[in-house]
């Protein structure tokens, strides 16, 4: 039994019927429409094909990017992960909605690469040359890494979102109530109004692993292509089309990569199987891309990596002592991602 099976029997469907008639026909529908119709799936030997994709759809799955090895590395540490946050949450209420978790929201820290696990990712002999490739440099930076989770019972979609947008001033979430911290999120700005963050090339990747196979009952991540450099509103989940909701990264591999610009409409879907999906990522900013950044790895995880990752991580080392710890509160979910 795989450790996706066994989580998602001991954390899933808390409070929650698997079995209502409702469900089992949302899953005969999902069963028939979901996942994008003709997605392009590469292997890593084919890094001009993955820039191409990536670049016109604002994401790319690579299905060989990790080995055996590393596969059972990542879960490993998922798995105890996943643990730590399930043993706060018995309702579970979730970060970003029912039975739904961000890893890197759940940390002290904002991120998960003091876990060797995570850091192991950072260099991968497999992905790293498609990332020099898109940036068409090996001077990018490591900025941390998390990634999310959704448990059986994580019914409802999540409503479509980017991860990154011009500067504005924060005016919720935790982060918001930091004294400590900027009240501003984001780094673009043009005084002029004439450009916004959208009108650049990329500035920003987010690499996100998958533990187990993406179907279309386990709560695939849904990618809407093409819409990194869209200035249309992004719909609310009650305008969105039937054929947003159904354009999920399904079928895909355990061991791939989505390597994903995060500008790009996306969101979650509900995971009405019985097996935890989760997707453990790390981000790089563009080489001319910056902003502030956690120091979120320790020395000793650092030291280990190899000379190019301890390159692109050198603005998240650190020298102080990192709790690391699980947020009693989780970290919250932001209004942007409730859906009630």
């Amino acid at each position: 039994m795989n450790d996706a099976l066994t989580l998602g029997e001991q954390f899933g469907w808390a409070g929650r019927n698997p079995d209502t008639p409702e469900l089992e026909e949302q899953r005969q529908q999902l069963s028939n429409n979901n996942g994008i119709p003709g997605l392009e799936i590469v292997n890593s030997d084919k890094i001009e094909d993955a820039k191409r994709i990536f670049y016109r759809d604002g994401f790319v799955v690579v299905a060989d990017a990790l080995t055996d090895e590393q596969l059972s590395m990542i879960r490993n540490g998922t798995t105890r992960v996943v643990t730590e946050i399930m043993d706060l949450d018995g309702t579970r209420k979730g970060n970003r909605g029912s039975h739904r978790y961000s890893f890197g929201s759940a940390s002290t820290t904002g991120h998960q690469v003091h876990q060797p696990e995570w850091a192991m990712l950072v260099d991968l002999p497999k992905v790293t040359p498609i990332l020099e490739a898109i940036f068409e440099s090996p001077d990018y930076l490591c900025r941390g890494g998390g990634g999310d989770f959704c448990l059986p019972g994580a019914v409802e979609y999540q409503p479509l979102h980017s991860d990154v947008a011009d500067r504005r001033e924060k005016t919720s979430h935790a982060a918001a109530a930091d004294s400590s911290a900027s009240k501003f999120s984001g780094s673009f700005w043009d005084p002029r109004g004439l450009m916004t963050l959208r009108d650049l090339p990329c500035p920003y990747i987010c690499c996100n692993y998958l533990m187990t196979d993406f179907n279309s009952l386990n709560g695939p991540i849904r990618q809407i292509p093409g819409t990194q450099n869209s200035r249309e509103p992004i719909p609310d989940l009650d305008a969105e089309p039937l054929w947003m909701k159904y354009s999920t990264i399904c079928p895909a591999p355990a061991g791939a990569v989505l390597i994903r610009d995060p500008r790009t409409w996306h969101g979650g879907t509900p995971n009405l199987s019985k097996e935890l999906r989760a997707i453990p990522n790390v981000e790089y900013y563009a080489p001319w891309f910056h902003e502030p950044m956690a120091r979120s790895m320790p020395r000793n995880i650092y030291e280990s990596l190899s000379d190019h990752a301890q390159q692109i991580c050198r603005y998240i080392v650190t020298d102080e002592k990192i709790n690391g710890s699980i947020r009693g509160d989780l970290g919250g979910t932001p209004n942007l991602l409730r859906t009630r």
